[in-house]
């Protein structure tokens, strides 16, 4: 596990400086997802396989839905998806191959054979958690959400 641990946490901190030197923003995006990944990945082996899936779920999936959401708003049309596609030859899908490939053979290698437990947690206790201790990062993920909002809707907004 510490094999993995520290295989993630390389992922991440090389994907995320590579988020900070693109200038191409879907290629940022694609190194963020990745880097998002890792941390995941730095979790399960942690021992947090539910912080873990929603890492990958809430982060990574969220960032691609609204990547995606703003995509559709703006409705850029043919001329950019020719233009993406120049932007994407697939030389620059080598490096985040690579560092995906890191990521699943540590994962892969740190499952033992037929030994995976499986524990539930019922909705109590995730809501017991979320709006107990963690109230406030809670609000403030709402105010965050809210503000991304209000802010593609002015953005996506006809002048």
């Amino acid at each position: 596990m510490s094999f993995l641990f520290y295989a993630g946490g390389a992922v991440a901190l090389i994907s995320t400086l590579f988020v900070i030197l693109q200038t191409n923003v879907v290629h940022a995006l694609i190194y963020l997802v990745l880097s998002l990944l890792a941390v995941a990945v730095v979790f399960f082996s942690l021992g947090a396989p539910f912080v873990a899936l929603l890492e990958a779920i809430v982060y990574a999936g969220a960032i691609m839905v609204l990547f995606l959401f703003v995509v559709m708003m703006l409705n850029l049309g043919q001329t950019t998806r020719e233009q993406e596609k120049a932007w994407l030859p697939p030389r620059v899908w080598l490096i985040p191959v690579v560092l995906a490939t890191v990521l699943l053979s540590g994962l892969l290698s740190s499952f033992p054979a037929n030994s995976i437990e499986v524990t539930e947690v019922g909705v109590m206790e995730v809501s017991g958690l979320l709006f107990g201790p963690y109230v406030l990062a809670v609000e403030l993920a709402s105010f965050l959400l809210l503000a991304g909002l209000i802010s593609a809707y002015h953005l996506a907004k006809s002048r």
